[in-house]
């Protein structure tokens, strides 16, 4: 067999990972979970941008909020990424699976004021939560207790950032 035939295959060989789970639950469960590694790319893209571009009076405390941010955000995408493999699926390849995927808004305005910035980042936050419990309900059908549990972390982690944003945006 010629050599580029032979890596042809290769390149079609499955990836499915052994799992107690049916065909279905894997299917569905880790088409939910690439969803979620989609939104939070963008999460963490748009978190980023804001950091970068955050200006005004409170600049230090909300540079520093937003990348502390941003930080957590991205340490959530390998978690999610290898659940999905472990579950036979197969996940995110490249910038363009991103976009076709992701459910959070881009933001690429010239200029965001702060207090936009962060009632923005709040709502994306308070919708990540929204497609994580949609996920995590899914999850817990199907019995899939190592992914709920992945899950309810990461909620937890993004309430406490969408309280942190509710609160800085606060105009008392």
């Amino acid at each position: 067999m010629p050599e580029a035939s032979t890596a042809k295959t290769r390149r079609k060989a499955p990836l499915t990972t052994p799992t107690g789970l049916g065909d279905n639950a894997r299917r569905d469960i880790t088409g939910a979970l690439n969803a979620l590694v989609a939104d939070v790319f963008a999460l963490y893209l748009k978190t980023k941008n804001f950091h970068w571009h955050v200006s005004g009076p409170h600049f230090r405390d909300y540079h520093l909020l937003l990348d502390e941010h941003a930080e957590q955000i991205f340490e959530m995408t390998d978690d999610l990424a290898e659940r999905v493999r472990k579950l036979g699926g197969t996940t995110i390849r490249s910038i363009g699976h991103i976009a076709r995927l992701q459910r959070i808004d881009d933001n690429d305005a010239d200029f965001v004021t702060p207090q936009d910035m962060l009632s923005e980042l709040r709502e994306d936050n308070e919708a990540l939560i929204a497609s994580m419990r949609s996920a995590h309900e899914l999850c817990d059908d199907e019995r899939d207790v190592a992914t709920t549990s992945i899950l309810e972390t990461f909620i937890d982690e993004a309430e406490r950032r969408t309280w942190f944003l509710f609160e800085a945006s606060r105009k008392i």
